[in-house]
């Protein structure tokens, strides 16, 4: 078994999947306006439903409206029929789209990132370096530039993890990868291929050397989360705010302006300061962590009251980064300036 290889679904669970995506189908029909994102997420349970004959259906619904140029991302849907047909053993169509997609060179990340995982799930090593590496070049051609999209990180990730399969030195996007990793463990030991691979082993002892490991790590972590967390605010880096209030506009009444969010940010901090407050700290926010954190709310994003919480719960993660910043270093807000001559002025 491969250390992707997801569990089967019980009886229970296919059919769960099987009934929100005809659930998901009957809505499309009743708003075409957002019949692609509905469809699109039908399409994924019925993947997950193993119904894969049914979900590339519903991509080939899709797809004949591209011609008509009524599609946002034709490209990622032909990027996800194609890693859906490899799963049921249509793999020389597979390769086909694959192929076309590459060719196509799309702007968007997502679908470099579809193929190339495909790659990699089939043992395709290099030609998912090819494609991780085709991707970097066209959307982050200097990697010395520091400047990368969160979209962008999982091609930096994918490619790293590939090249320690394969065992190829690091280079200047394997150490931007590193910079991103957001994770407690270093890249290198996350992605160390004896570890990867281990989690697919059959080998009981292999199993066991590794669970042993993890529940090492575990440990840690439950030791970090022991200690007092910070009384966090949260930041939304301004791409991250831009992609917030694009995908929920409710949140503009919370934050009318990116520079009003900066400037409401220090002022929380001050107040609480000035209160009496000890160990104050600044989490940054993601949009897809702050939807997964609204999914298990079982609540919607656009729910501001959610926002505290979230900031509350990646400091008990321990993603949050002390404040006021030591001096000298640079301000929270990622302007580049020293903190004491950007949001620290009126200290």
């Amino acid at each position: 078994m491969r250390p992707d290889t997801p569990a089967t679904p019980s009886e229970t669970d296919r059919a769960n999947h099987v009934a929100e995506a005809e659930r998901l189908e009957r809505t499309a029909a009743m708003y075409p306006e957002d019949a692609e994102h509905l469809l699109l997420q039908a399409a994924a349970h019925y993947e997950l439903a193993e119904s894969r004959d049914r979900a590339t259906t519903l991509y080939d619904t899709l797809l004949s409206a591209a011609p008509s140029g009524t599609l946002n991302s034709p490209t990622l849907i032909r990027a996800l029929k194609a890693a859906n047909l490899w799963e049921y053993g249509h793999e020389a169509e597979a390769r086909a789209i694959i192929t076309g997609v590459r060719t196509a060179a799309p702007r968007d990340p997502g679908p470099w990132v579809i193929v190339a995982e495909s790659l990699e799930a089939h043992d395709e090593l290099e030609q998912a370096h090819e494609t991780f590496t085709e991707a970097l070049n066209l959307l982050l051609p200097d990697p010395a530039s520091g400047d990368v999209e969160y979209a962008q990180h999982p091609l930096l990730l994918g490619r790293h993890r590939v090249r320690r399969l394969l065992a190829v030195d690091h280079d200047t996007w394997d150490d931007l990868a590193d910079e991103v990793n957001r994770t407690s463990v270093s890249l290198d030991e996350l992605h160390d291929p004896k570890r990867v691979w281990a989690l697919g082993s059959e080998n009981p002892a292999e199993l066991e050397a590794e669970i042993t490991r993890l529940r090492a790590e575990l440990g840690t972590y439950r030791e970090a989360l022991s200690r007092p967390f910070p009384v966090a605010v949260l930041h939304w880096p301004s791409t991250e705010y831009a992609e917030l209030l694009s995908a929920y506009p409710a949140l503009s009444s919370e934050y009318p302006s990116y520079e009003a969010h900066l400037t409401s940010t220090e002022a929380s901090l001050r107040e609480l300061s000035e209160s009496g407050t000890a160990n104050l700290g600044i989490v940054t926010g993601t949009v897809p962590s702050y939807e997964a954190f609204a999914a298990s709310e079982s609540s919607s994003p656009e729910d501001a009251s959610l926002l505290p919480q979230y900031a509350t719960t990646l400091a008990a993660r321990g993603r949050a980064v002390a404040w006021p910043p030591a001096g000298g270093a640079g301000c929270w807000c990622g302007s580049g300036d020293a903190y004491e001559v950007c949001h620290g002025t009126g200290r």
